[in-house]
């Protein structure tokens, strides 16, 4: 069951990505030959009034909007007034980048969906480190305190602001903070002084902190995170900011593999992903279903983008070549270059699939 939900995941990604192409082009006048889901042979067809062919294939693992004349060296289809390279250059640029970018715009709404209904995951001030001969250390904080309220002013919010400013508030002569702390599962009292530090020009307890997620004990005994209801504006702002830090983490992630090699051997091919994604959702339920549905179309809308021959990052390079040139490169040409790409994909693809299946038997 959860390998079916793995593949409704991929085929969601696949389906939205080539529909970006398909929407995008039919919006722009350019007529798609096919619209197909899967590789291989045909499970369903059928053609559509505007002569579009739509199908089902049998590997789930892929999909395809392919256009007249596209990646083709035969002279008498690049004669052919629907070809693809014959469209205006700007409809050729928007229909190339609509793909990822509809996996963008996946992303997005799923998570401005998921924080409308049901907000955004509240966080606690978490201790990371104590400093020597500090407030926070003469008080008795330890690494991994989180902080519930102080001068009874809860903690529990969207940032970390409230610590930080109850912190920075305090001035010479004021009372000790008096703070509340979970510390595993004992709630304690303490009391400290802050002192001002020249250096920072603020004062402060002696600690690192970061943000742990909120959790208050459910009636079955079990921790469940505290939400906070957000407004449809602040929903978007939330969502967009979660899809620039993926996208960023995902950025990182390719520069690491390209500079030193490192995250190669995690690596994974649709096998493994299928793997992957049903452990997370058998664990994790449809929270990690939708966290890895938001992930995995950010993945894919970036690694689309990169000028790899075959991708649309490489399509999209040939039509800036032809915008500086102001004549297109010769389609021929391009057509070798990403059908080669192609071919070198699948291959690395089967690779992955290799080592994918053999991990598979050897845990």
């Amino acid at each position: 069951m959860y390998i079916l939900i793995a593949l409704l995941l991929l085929g969601i990604l696949i389906t939205v990505h080539e529909f970006g192409h398909f929407l995008t082009a039919r919006l722009c006048g350019i007529e798609v030959a096919e619209y197909a889901i899967g590789f291989g042979p045909k499970l369903l067809s059928r053609v559509g009034k505007r002569g579009t062919r739509y199908s089902l294939r049998l590997i789930p693992l892929g999909g395809f909007c392919a256009f007249y004349g596209e990646d083709t060296t035969d002279e008498s289809a690049l004669d052919d007034p629907r070809a693809f390279p014959r469209q205006k250059l700007y409809k050729r640029m928007l229909t190339v980048l609509m793909g990822p970018g509809f996996n963008f715009l996946l992303a997005f709404l799923v998570l401005m969906l998921v924080f409308s209904i049901h907000g955004i995951s509240a966080i606690q001030p978490m201790v990371s480190s104590v400093e020597e001969n500090s407030p926070a250390q003469s008080a008795g904080l330890l690494p991994g305190d989180v902080v519930l309220s102080i001068n009874g002013q809860s903690m529990t919010a969207r940032s970390l602001d409230p610590f930080t400013d109850m912190i920075a508030g305090w001035k010479e002569g004021d009372a000790a903070l008096h703070l509340q702390v979970l510390r595993t599962a004992d709630t304690l009292e303490m009391d400290l002084t802050p002192f001002y530090d020249p250096d920072y020009q603020r004062p402060r307890i002696g600690i690192t902190v970061g943000g742990a997620i909120a959790r208050t004990a459910a009636p079955d005994g079990t921790l469940k995170a505290i939400s906070i209801h957000v407004s449809p504006l602040e929903a978007m702002r939330e969502a967009f900011d979660e899809c620039a830090y993926a996208g960023g983490a995902i950025l990182q992630a390719l520069k690491d593999l390209v500079s030193t090699g490192q995250g190669l051997d995690q690596t994974s091919g649709p096998v493994g992903v299928v793997s992957l994604v049903s452990q997370q959702v058998r664990s994790g339920g449809l929270d990690a279903f939708l966290n890895l549905l938001v992930v995995i179309s950010i993945n894919l809308g970036i690694m689309n983008l990169l000028p790899i021959p075959g991708l649309d990052g490489s399509r999209f390079l040939f039509l800036v070549l032809e915008a500086v040139r102001r004549k297109p490169i010769p389609p021929q040409r391009e057509a070798v270059v990403h059908i080669a790409g192609m071919v070198f994909l699948f291959a690395f693809m089967i690779f992955l699939t290799y080592r994918d299946i053999m991990a598979l038997f050897t845990r």
